[in-house]
């Protein structure tokens, strides 16, 4: 149990390294890395949900659409990009009503190719992106964190026992409430708080981070896999270290878009518009 913990440590160590290396270095580096991830995730959501085996063509076709995807945020245009992905899952669910597919197939579209799209707009190339990503991390990783340790002291109530018994209620508030925290004090280390609007993003980055962590569990528990791959020693797979992250990237991709549709169409680095100083 010891060399399992301590390999799970370096491994977590690394990982960490590597994002915030990336994160700094932004650019092309950290579209790389969104790319990268992107693909792994799209790797283990077709191999847990057995695409190939199901329906092979459809397979093929979903890892075109990210290839394509992947292309797109190497060429930094993420309005053309969001609607190839939008255009892609369209032709993937008409795919599966005319051949009567799965519904994993459109699912995977829309999961891999969003996760690589919101975390390369997120980041962006402007010192804001660099700053909006570090308070995404930071949100994600105190809820993931303190979530396990709260939990783990206080027990209590599951928080959706079917999906994933060792979760509580004591450590999704106990998580939420770090995340919040951990949030106000990344954006508190280059500007001043002067309203609810920063707490209240990080609130709901945490909530749903948590979701995504839920969502996953879901998906390993529908098909029987205890992780998503063994990609990462003492980890799992790619899917099981960036469930909640993804989630709460999607939620920042949507709200940023919600301001920018609001403003009436006003352009802005992501960064930008989520923290808004």
């Amino acid at each position: 149990m010891q060399s399992e913990l301590r390999l799970r440590i370096i491994s977590g160590i690394v990982l960490a390294i590597i994002a915030l290396g990336a994160t700094w270095a932004g650019g092309t580096v950290f579209q790389l890395l969104s790319v990268a991830i992107a693909l792994l995730v799209y790797y283990e959501w077709s191999t847990v949900t057995r695409l190939a085996e199901r329906d092979f063509q459809g397979n093929a076709f979903g890892w075109l659409s990210q290839v394509v995807i992947a292309a797109l945020i190497l060429l930094d245009n993420s309005n053309l990009t969001l609607l190839v992905l939008a255009g892609f899952t369209i032709a993937a669910a008409i795919w599966v009503l005319i051949r009567r597919g799965t519904w994993w197939l459109p699912g995977g579209i829309v999961y891999a190719g969003l996760t690589g799209i919101s975390l390369s707009a997120i980041r962006g190339d402007s010192d804001i992106g660099l700053l909006a990503m570090i308070f995404v991390f930071a949100v994600v990783w105190a809820t993931d964190i303190l979530a396990y340790f709260t939990g783990r002291a206080i027990g209590g109530p599951k928080l959706a026992p079917r999906i994933s018994p060792g979760k509580t209620w004591s450590g999704a508030i106990g998580g939420a409430v770090s995340g919040v925290i951990a949030g106000v004090l990344v954006f508190m280390s280059h500007f001043s708080l002067d309203d609810i609007g920063i707490p209240l993003l990080a609130f709901v980055l945490s909530v749903s981070s948590q979701i995504g962590d839920l969502f996953e569990s879901y998906i390993k528990r529908r098909f029987g896999v205890k992780d998503s791959s063994k990609l990462i020693p003492g980890h799992g797979g790619v899917m099981d270290r960036v469930d909640g992250l993804v989630f709460a990237c999607f939620a920042a991709l949507l709200i940023a878009l919600v301001q920018v549709v609001s403003a009436g169409g006003q352009s802005a680095p992501m960064g930008a518009i989520l923290l808004g100083p």
